[in-house]
């Protein structure tokens, strides 16, 4: 019952004013914790009545998200996925922030724009800032919070870069136009997901080959089983914040970037791994990171042969 309180105090608030969002604050909040999860998707509908329908996807796993950084105006979300009790995944971080004005827009293949735009467009809205595992950029969107019809959501639509299950897979699209929902529910949260699946050629209009419904669904579970991935973060979170650290400031310094797949064969997070294993810390480290992202990094946009690996959602 207290929980189902909450939540009632938590719409109310939503509509009143958003002067004081502490409403948003603990929504955002609300969706840390260790977590069963079933990620689920399918294929809905296709103009091209000759197109062919790919199988359903279902996966389920455990996850810990913690609150790395909390403010009144920002909050840094840290995915670990648990797997076979023991083995610890760094996955994908979400950044919330209150009225934020600017924004990394994909565009296609791996390449961004930084956008800016003006507070009074964004005054009352959280801004989700979704991060590859590797802490490159994934995708950004900002919307308010709302109440409707008993649910407590926020929900945005934007473009995105394929994820795991689809990039590995196939190559007859670029974009994934996303419409995320992240709704609060008395057992945890869901990321209900309408996307469609576009290809999108310089000068040209999109062509959507294909529309997808997914359901992410978060349900709570006792906090013990994510003992593993709590330790594992307390050893490890120092060297993945100076990856975030550097990230925001090289990002903080270009107007669009394109980034590579793989640098000397091998991905950024393969490289990062390695580098980690090094065991060094500060002003080493930080410079260390920074060479090894600019190396990732065509800061004039173009595209080049390959695209970043996304994150698995």
């Amino acid at each position: 019952m207290k929980r189902i309180f909450c939540l009632v105090a938590l719409g109310f608030c939503a509509t009143v004013a958003y002067a004081q969002p502490k409403a948003e604050q603990q929504a955002v909040k609300s969706l840390c914790g260790c977590y069963e999860v079933d990620f689920k998707y399918a294929e809905t509908f296709a103009v091209d009545t000759a197109y062919k329908f790919r199988p359903r996807y279902h996966a389920d796993g455990l996850e810990w998200v913690v609150a790395e950084e909390a403010s009144d105006k920002k909050i840094v979300l840290q995915h670990l996925l648990v797997a076979y009790d023991t083995m610890i995944i760094k996955h994908w971080r979400e950044d919330w922030e209150f009225e934020k004005a600017d924004w990394w827009q994909f565009s296609q293949d791996a390449t961004w724009q930084h956008t800016i735009g003006t507070k009074q467009k964004t005054k009352g809205q959280w801004t989700q800032t979704v991060w590859e595992v590797d802490d490159a950029p994934r995708y950004q969107g900002s919307s308010n919070w709302v109440t409707t019809n008993g649910q407590y959501y926020w929900e945005n639509t934007t473009d995105a870069p394929l994820p795991r299950r689809e990039y590995t897979k196939r190559k007859d699209y670029n974009v994934m136009q996303r419409t995320n929902r992240i709704i609060i529910t008395d057992t945890g949260w869901v990321h209900e997901q309408d996307n469609k699946k576009i290809v999108r050629k310089g000068g040209l209009a999109d062509v959507a080959i294909a529309e997808e419904k997914g359901y992410n669904i978060y349900k709570k579970t006792d906090d013990s089983k994510c003992k593993q991935a709590a330790i594992w973060w307390g050893k490890h979170k120092q060297f993945w914040n100076t990856v975030r650290q550097s990230w925001e400031t090289l990002l903080a310094s270009k107007n669009n970037v394109h980034l590579l797949s793989k640098v000397d064969g091998k991905l950024l997070y393969q490289q990062l791994d390695v580098l980690e294993n090094q065991n060094l810390t500060g002003t080493p480290l930080k410079e260390k990171v920074v060479t090894l992202l600019n190396k990732y990094i065509d800061a004039s946009g173009n595209k080049m042969a390959s695209a970043a690996v996304p994150a698995s959602h």
